[in-house]
């Protein structure tokens, strides 16, 4: 059963940044080891649990590394980041249910930290919560 499972228990918290004029330290916009090896890390690093991850990366028409698109599936839920190396520019998007505990700042400390890495000049970020609120009595 997944930490997820219940519709009236699957509160959770989604962070969603698009990120503008990123100048990370090394090739992470186009390194997609670099790029996978830095969310999972991370996603251990907040308290969350990695179950699998897939990255993929874009070739141009030359053959060279492009832009890099992945997800880590986390048992609370998943990391979804997509590179474009030749403007900077990268979607980020967390996402973690509350089911068993409470993850909601275990998400923020994961995104605020791929955030940093990234080093954007702009950023454009939503918090959504997400599922049902408690009925009032």
């Amino acid at each position: 059963m997944s930490s997820c499972s219940h519709a009236e228990e699957m509160n959770g918290l989604h962070l969603i940044a698009d990120l503008y004029r990123c100048e990370p330290a090394s090739g992470l916009l186009l390194e997609r080891t670099a790029l996978e090896t830095l969310c999972v890390e991370e996603c251990r690093s907040a308290g969350l649990s990695p179950l699998g991850a897939y990255f993929y990366q874009f070739v141009d028409e030359h053959g060279e590394a492009a832009g890099v698109t992945g997800t880590v599936v986390l048992a609370e839920s998943h990391l979804a980041i997509h590179t474009w190396p030749e403007s900077g520019d990268v979607t980020l998007d967390v996402y973690v249910c509350n089911f068993s505990r409470d993850n909601s700042d275990r998400a923020r400390q994961l995104f605020s930290r791929v955030i940093d890495v990234l080093r954007p000049a702009e950023i454009v970020n939503h918090e959504v919560v997400r599922g049902r609120l408690p009925a009032e009595v």
